[in-house]
């Protein structure tokens, strides 16, 4: 078998030590021992764009939020289903992040951050959040609901952080956030925040199966 190779380091702020490894042409991400992503697992994060687009149906310029670059696999997905018109705005917190898409993982993000729709900001998506008016904000940037990528993210799960992303929002605008598993917890938190809620099951693989992820909808009112 081939062995993983440590490509890359990088200080997540607030937070610990992010890898970025390979092992022929596979990619992971990982922070501690945890696998943040893997380039063999884009299913779920490519549902949570499609799914955010299909009830952006009847809106010609929609402008979109993406919480955490990642390995690209919502923004490659995003780009794929929306218009001419759109503007999607990614927040990524690592500068290394967006160097690696840009470099080793150039290939596997197919050009998406050239895409003359799209606006690469290096800052925390809490920033972004408040600082324009959004169609939708779809956020990736943890294992679920919790910082677990830094404690800081806290904020956006909280009732203050789910207040402030329903503001920023236009109405019948879309909340859509990523988890590796079920939190009835949160979903309660989403709608004592004043949001319709609906929660999809989205398999790791895509139809190839896989982990059962969870996407949170959240609608504003």
């Amino acid at each position: 078998m081939i062995p993983w190779e440590r490509l890359d380091v990088a200080t997540v702020p607030g937070g610990g030590e992010l890898r970025l490894m390979r092992r022929g042409r596979e990619f992971s991400m990982k922070l501690g021992a945890a696998e943040l992503m893997n380039s063999r697992l884009s299913g779920s994060e490519e549902a949570m764009a499609r799914l955010a687009v299909a009830r952006l149906r009847d809106r010609p310029r929609p402008e979109i939020l993406v919480g955490g670059l990642g390995m690209g696999f919502t923004l490659r997905a995003l780009m794929a289903e929306l218009g001419p018109e759109a503007r999607v705005t990614v927040a990524e917190l690592v500068p290394e992040v967006v160097a690696w898409a840009r470099g080793p993982m150039a290939e596997l993000h197919g050009g998406s951050l050239d895409d003359q729709r799209v606006t690469i900001r290096e800052e925390d998506v809490g920033v972004a959040i408040r600082a324009a008016t959004w169609d939708a904000i779809l956020l990736d940037v943890d294992n679920g609901p919790e910082g677990m990528t830094r404690a800081g993210n806290d904020a956006l799960y909280d009732m203050a952080g789910l207040g402030a992303a329903r503001m920023a929002l236009r109405r019948g605008g879309i909340l859509a956030v990523w988890s590796m598993g079920p939190d009835r917890h949160f979903t309660e938190r989403l709608r004592r925040a004043g949001f319709a809620v609906e929660e999809v099951v989205a398999r790791a693989r895509g139809k190839n199966g896989g982990a059962r992820h969870v996407i949170w909808l959240a609608i504003r009112r």
